[in-house]
């Protein structure tokens, strides 16, 4: 089954995926990728908080996994 990443996924959820899209975020300014919150805040609610499109963000993840998986 392919992983994909979802707004509503939690960010520990999202990381669990693989690790290094922390990057990503941390690159698109989401620089709290490891604070306790990340643990319970899903990407939706984070890209709220930081005033992102967590659309955007997720289009992202999924090109990143898209180029892993082939």
């Amino acid at each position: 089954m392919a992983k994909t990443v979802s707004k509503d996924m939690i960010i520990a959820e999202i990381l669990s995926l693989d690790p290094a899209m922390a990057d990503i975020l941390m690159a698109a300014g989401m620089h709290c990728v490891f604070c306790p919150s990340q643990s319970g805040e899903s990407l939706a609610e984070a890209a709220m908080v930081h005033g992102m499109d967590a659309d955007q963000l997720v289009e992202k993840l999924n090109e990143y996994l898209a180029t892993k998986e082939s």
